[in-house]
């Protein structure tokens, strides 16, 4: 139990300022964009990776539950304190250490936003590729914890492609470092790798190490509009097939296209049946060329429309549907649930079809949007979770949709973690050995299940 004491100890480690414990703002951290809520006893942020060590014992030598949290913009529940406890948030370390282009790294705290950063790098002519949806409010250390995507790993990767390293406080409050500033590095087992996805569960990341790459000579992006979503979905797959490798491939259909015209009022066509928006990147030339093979393909399959962004400005505004989507279906409903399944991509037309085949049978009105070109798609369902009868129905859909990938040889998430939307589904894609060595694994190094405790592992 937490006591006055502990508190008192942890004011003088960290500073009053740095410690929560009013219950109004105990109730900012109790959340993230899933549906459960959990108010932790008490908030810490340190600023350094020796408070972060201090606090750790403090919680291990006491078996208090401790749970890491970036930005809170998780969609799995994964940085909610279901057993209460400590919440750390990292929010304070938000430093870029080193930005090294000649080596092509950089190195980062935790709390750094993604998008400020992009905006770093961006005068340096590079970029770090990993995109979430969320990328101007999440933090890195939550993109590392959930191993987040994008629209542009298609192309490029998640973010555990471009971690080479990183510094980690361990349940035991040992601090550890892993990998290195070496683009190649086979030293010892990849243990960083491990880290990625992890969702706090294994230890707590305090600074990373990360690939950065030269940013391309040009982009050039279309969207295509289709009568039909099977079509939308095969030229997906027919691109793909023929070695074409898009920097992302982003699909929406009939529901979504209408639920972000009426809000957004972006000119998009309210009657075509999906839409592909497409981007390719590189020299002028392999744009050029690769944007023109896509077109023949979209055409073979019907396309109704396309338009291609002649400037900056355009593709940005292109890109605002997308980028909008799930902003938009939020505001549909009290609550939302987005789901990440994900299945090979020649699969993608027939899982497609599977998800909105359920849906309807289940009378849930939602929209699908997907990263297309590598398999991952997001129902975007808005619920009411005060509404126990629609509550009983999109959770069964959801779970007939989780089943429906397995055929497919899918995956319950692409992006977006496991946390606790997911926990209860593991055993339809791990068999029980897998899940047993994930038990070895987290008891070995947190024996107490003290980090994070009350999720997947």
């Amino acid at each position: 139990m937490f006591n006055n004491s502990l508190k008192d100890r942890l004011i003088t480690l960290l500073g009053r300022e740095n410690v929560l414990d009013s219950i109004e703002e105990l109730s900012c951290y109790a959340y993230d964009s899933f549906l459960e809520e959990s108010l932790p006893e008490i908030v810490v942020l340190p600023k350094s990776t020796t408070e972060v060590a201090a606090v750790v014992e403090i919680a291990a030598t006491n078996k208090i539950a401790l749970t890491a949290r970036g930005a809170g913009t998780s969609v799995c529940g994964a940085p909610i304190p279901v057993k209460r406890g400590i919440v750390l948030c990292f929010s304070k370390m938000n430093k870029v250490l080193e930005i090294n282009t000649r080596d092509r790294y950089a190195v980062v705290e935790p709390g750094v936003i993604n998008g400020d950063l992009q905006k770093k790098l961006a005068p340096l002519g590079f970029f770090y590729p990993p995109d979430p949806g969320s990328i101007m409010i999440s933090t890195i250390g939550g993109n590392v914890a959930l191993n987040a995507g994008g629209p542009r790993c298609l192309k490029y990767g998640v973010t555990m492609d471009y971690v080479l390293g990183m510094e980690v406080v361990l349940p035991s409050g040992k601090i550890i470092n892993l990998g290195s500033k070496n683009i190649k590095d086979v030293t010892g087992y990849k243990l960083s790798a491990l880290f990625c996805g992890s969702e706090g569960t294994l230890g707590l990341i305090t600074k990373i190490i990360l690939r950065i790459t030269p940013q391309p000579e040009t982009a050039r992006t279309v969207l295509v509009t289709f009568a039909d979503l099977d079509n939308t979905a095969k030229a997906v797959s027919e691109i793909i097939g023929s070695g074409i490798l898009p920097v992302a491939m982003e699909l929406m259909d009939s529901i979504t296209i209408r639920e972000i015209e009426n809000t957004l009022n972006l000119g998009l066509d309210t009657e075509a049946a999906g839409t592909l928006l497409i981007e390719v990147d590189g020299t002028a030339e392999t744009c050029r060329r690769e944007m023109g093979r896509i077109v023949e393909k979209v055409n073979d399959y019907g396309a109704l429309s396309l338009q291609e962004a002649a400037t900056s400005a355009e593709r940005e505004e292109l890109w605002k549907a997308r980028r909008f989507a799930y902003p938009v279906f939020a505001k549909i409903g009290p609550d939302i649930i987005t789901e990440d399944v994900t299945v090979p991509i020649s699969k993608v037309p027939a899982m497609i079809a599977k998800i909105r085949e359920i849906l309807n049978a289940h009378d849930i009105r939602a929209g699908i949007l997907a990263h297309a070109g590598d398999g991952n798609m997001h129902p975007l369902i808005p619920v009411d979770k005060s509404d126990t009868e629609q509550m009983k129905r999109v959770n069964q859909a959801i779970e007939e949709i989780f089943a429906a990938a397995v055929p497919f040889e899918g995956t319950l998430s692409g992006e977006h973690g496991i946390g606790l939307a997911k926990a209860e589904f593991l055993p339809l894609v791990l068999d029980d050995n897998t899940r047993e060595f994930m038990s070895v694994i987290k008891k070995a190094v947190d024996p107490d299940n003290l980090f994070n405790p009350g999720k997947f592992v």
